[in-house]
């Protein structure tokens, strides 16, 4: 399974367009906030189901602010992050994750990529498509996939 994970687009498509484009064949696009109306550009770019959350600049958006599926063997949460504070660090989204039973939780927010993976929670933010914060200031995304055994996979790749 072939998963691409996205945030912070702002209305801003060009890129993901671009990267859907050359990446082929997805199982699931999930965005987590900041579409800024862009729900049916996100959607109708692939031929995959797409999950989506509304960030805090989706102002008039009737995208929920989190939501709960499952991908293979994992509970997986997403959210945009902004109600957990997660300028201040992922710990407390963390343990509200672990809390809904999530084994993955998905985060936006701050524009800065971050793969966490410990003992009780996988914690991953993709970043930024369109205004990336972290030291390089590229605009980045993850790409998740399961192998056989349906273990998760995470890498972060750059523009």
């Amino acid at each position: 399974m072939k998963i691409l994970i996205i945030s912070d687009t702002h209305r801003k498509n060009e890129t993901y367009l671009n990267i859907v484009g050359k990446l082929g064949a997805l199982d699931m696009v999930i965005h987590l906030g900041d579409v800024e109306g862009s729900e049916y550009t996100i959607t109708e770019a692939v031929s995959c189901p797409v999950e989506m959350v509304a960030g805090n600049n989706d102002f008039f958006s009737d995208l929920p602010s989190e939501k709960f599926f499952r991908i293979g063997k994992y509970n997986v949460m997403i959210t945009h992050g902004h109600r957990y504070y997660i300028g201040m660090g992922n710990e407390m989204l963390k343990r509200e994750a672990v809390a809904q039973g999530a084994d993955i939780v998905m985060y936006g927010h701050t524009h800065k990529p971050v793969i966490d993976i410990s003992r009780n929670i996988i914690a991953i933010n993709p970043g930024s498509l369109s205004y990336p914060r972290q030291e390089n200031r590229k605009p980045s995304y993850i790409i998740m996939e399961t192998d056989a055994q349906g273990e998760a996979h995470f890498e972060i790749r750059y523009v």
